[in-house]
């Protein structure tokens, strides 16, 4: 999972097309470790190299430098050169910055995972004599590739029914069900709306209102959760005034409140019971492209493979990944980790919707990744790093079908148009996260090509969380993913309206 900031190589800047290539710099490098990713360099840069590139500069200017008492094109070289020395100055060292830092990554094997942080303007050539100038880089970690082949996997199997068609069906319909007031007290499954305030003490951290919420066994927050949820409401009627504690995860954005309880009111003020829509020729027309209810019973089949294939894959992976970072006993620089942490949320989010989950189990999965942040974000670069490096050795690359099969299988799931699709990861600047996924999957798939399987019984994971896009404890929050796709394009009748 390599995230966008990260996949900007520095020798990316090298010129290509059709300028020719300058010769190489004579540059003394000097490298310092302070960090496992981290590398501060020190270049210096010869007076020669310097005018070199002025004089390079200035002779591109010749044919059209304008001089007093010179026709355009016909001053003196001397002149200018005393005339546009200080204008061409700028130009002069942006072009050996890019050109040494291109080389210094490439000479010492720097495999940048961002852009250089360097103060550019801070930065002046010399009158005379050498330039030094000097900058931070983070690069993946040096470490010796772990065995890979052969590794012991236990892969979940299992034939899919059609009583297993059927559940899918009902959540089918449970997602096109439609909301309705109930005059009573409610149980398990039913919804509520309701206003929470989330308080320490006197103080109250945050409030949502007119939440509407499915009672299961956990209700989850972006910053902790609350279990027995299902057991709190039992019986709830609208008026009615519940209370419960939230234990806040140790990555919470309130950080005085990490891995602390905090009080959490619930006012009920309504109860609702989901009413199942019947199976019939409108809503079939309704979803577009079943003519029939067989038809429709094939593609939840085709879904039910799709995620049990998403879950093999998921659980592989963790075991691969687990075998193979065993030794990766890295310090990741903590800012790494805060940056990386929304990226890894935006490529959950990208697997996910690919295999057929539904918002609210995408939103469940986010707020469990939110409430261990560093861990969950740590884990997945080790894997990254791991898996791109054996990439790279074996020569596994993303190509463009790759991207079309991505594309549409997100257009599928979330409703819209491929093309729609395309352009909002392009907006989002996310096509760099599905290259990752796309090599990491293939990375994957080729070490499971030489992995020896236990075959063991699949069980379908049950969805027992709610889950509220809020932090509990306020503080700064995180910046949160967009929806992918307009969500009111996806919203059925049960939704949060």
């Amino acid at each position: 999972m390599c995230p966008s900031d990260q996949t900007t190589d520095v020798d990316s800047t090298v010129e290509t097309g059709d300028e020719p290539a300058r010769d190489k710099l004579s540059l003394d490098v000097k490298i310092e470790s302070p960090g496992t990713c981290q590398r501060h360099v020190t270049v210096t840069v010869s007076e020669a190299d310097v005018e070199r590139y002025f004089d390079d500069q200035i002779g591109e200017m010749m044919p059209k430098a304008v001089v007093p008492g010179f026709r355009a094109g016909r001053a003196p070289r001397k002149l200018v050169e005393a005339r546009f020395r200080k204008d061409v100055s700028e130009q002069v060292k942006g072009a050996i910055l890019m050109d040494s830092m291109a080389q210094v990554t490439e000479e010492h094997n720097l495999s940048a995972i961002s852009e250089p942080d360097i103060d550019v303007r801070a930065i002046e050539l010399p009158e005379s004599g050498p330039l030094t100038f000097e900058f931070n880089l983070e690069v993946r970690p040096e470490f010796d590739l772990p065995q890979w082949k052969g590794l012991k996997i236990d892969r979940p199997v299992r034939e899919f029914t059609a009583k297993d068609v059927d559940r899918q069906l009902q959540r089918l319909l449970e997602r096109r069900g439609r909301l309705v007031p109930f005059d009573g007290a409610a149980e398990a499954g039913d919804y509520i709306t309701a206003n929470i305030t989330f308080k320490n003490g006197d103080e109250v951290l945050s409030t949502t209102e007119e939440e509407v919420l499915c009672i299961r066994p956990v209700l989850s927050f972006r910053d902790g959760k609350i279990d027995g949820f299902d057991k709190l409401m039992a019986g709830v009627k609208a008026g009615d005034h519940r209370e419960s504690q939230a234990r806040l995860s140790e990555d919470a954005p309130n950080e005085a409140l990490r891995g602390k309880d905090i009080a959490v009111h619930f006012d009920v003020l309504e109860i609702k019971k989901l009413e199942i829509p019947a199976l019939d020729d409108d809503l079939l027309r309704s979803m577009g492209k079943f003519e029939n209810e067989g038809e429709l019973r094939d593609g939840l089949m085709d879904e039910l493979k799709r995620q049990l294939s998403y879950h093999q894959q998921q659980i592989a992976r963790q075991q691969v990944t687990s075998l193979l970072t065993a030794s990766a006993n890295w310090d990741l620089p903590p800012d790494l980790l805060r940056r990386q942490s929304v990226r890894e949320l935006e490529r959950s989010v990208l697997e996910l919707r690919r295999s057929g989950f539904s918002d609210d189990e995408i939103r469940a999965h986010q707020n469990e990744l939110r409430q261990n942040t560093l861990v969950n974000t740590a884990k997945s670069l080790k894997e990254h790093f791991i898996l791109e490096r054996i990439a790279e050795e074996e020569k596994i690359e993303a190509q463009p079908d790759d991207y079309e099969a991505e594309i549409r299988l997100i257009a599928q799931q979330s409703g819209e148009s491929v093309r729609r699709v395309r352009a909002q990861l392009e907006k989002r600047d996310l096509m760099d996260i599905l290259r990752n996924q796309i090599v990491e999957r293939k990375t994957v798939d080729l070490i499971l090509e030489h992995a020896a399987f236990n075959d063991v019984p699949y069980t379908a994971e049950q969805n027992d969380v709610e889950a509220v896009d809020q932090s509990a404890g306020g503080g700064d929050e995180e910046q949160i993913p967009e929806a992918l796709v307009d969500e009111s394009t996806l919203k059925t009748g049960n939704e949060r309206e």
